[in-house]
């Protein structure tokens, strides 16, 4: 079934390059960061210039992501770090920096920078059940040693920051996020001294060759993004 997935998938991007470079679809799985912080404005832009195109997004985690690329259900995927299945190709773009964000009265407000097992004795605020972020804090909670649940779970990364405004706890965030809610809220951000805490995101295909003339458009989109010094 996987290959005769990608057979029909192969078929449908001949298709598309016969008829029109500026046609096409594309199926596009994305981390929780990527869906909710810099996709919106990236596709905007995208979709505009080239009106025959459609593009199916959709939220996931890391290993179905991974994995729907491989069998053919999804043409890219955006994911942060790496280790990935080496048979994929991994296009790097930007990368992913966490910060910890806190009320500006917290004891670790004044700090210039934090480990997570600084911070494992205060409560923490995180993202729903299935998103990304919240799958890969839960593996270094546990390696650090945070046997609590998690004080509040919330749904999008402004609800994070203003529980966390309000006092409830701490939480990690990506710095796009972090940074944009700050200018509107009273909480402190804080480095993360752990080496897990920068990431690489990149964009994971089976080939980059074999790619549609729109998918290949939308990689060179995000690349150039990136290097002209817009939060990725």
């Amino acid at each position: 079934m996987r290959q005769a997935r990608l057979v029909l998938r192969q078929m449908d991007f001949l298709v598309e390059e016969m008829t029109s470079s500026e046609a096409g679809h594309i199926r596009l799985f994305a981390n929780t960061t990527a869906v909710t912080e810099f996709l919106p404005e990236i596709l905007a832009a995208f979709l505009a210039e080239r009106p025959g195109v459609t593009v199916d997004l959709q939220e996931r985690l890391t290993h179905d992501i991974v994995r729907s690329v491989l069998d053919g259900t999804a043409d890219l995927g955006i994911v942060s770090g790496d280790g990935f299945d080496p048979s994929l190709e991994s296009i790097r773009f930007s990368t992913d920096q966490l910060l910890l964000a806190t009320p500006i009265d917290h004891p670790l407000a004044k700090r210039a920078g934090v480990s997570l097992s600084d911070t494992l004795e205060f409560e923490h605020i995180g993202l729903h059940d299935g998103s990304t972020l919240l799958d890969f804090l839960r593996r270094q909670y546990r390696r650090g040693g945070y046997d609590r649940t998690l004080r509040v779970q919330v749904r999008s990364f402004e609800a994070m920051c203003r529980v966390i405004e309000a006092g409830v706890g701490i939480g990690v965030v990506p710095e796009s996020a972090a940074r944009r809610h700050a200018k509107t809220m009273k909480i402190a951000l804080l480095a993360l001294k752990d080496e897990w805490a920068s990431r690489d995101r990149s964009v994971l295909v089976r080939s980059r060759d074999a790619l549609p003339g729109a998918a290949h458009a939308l990689i060179d989109m995000l690349i150039d993004e990136a290097a002209g010094g817009k939060k990725a």
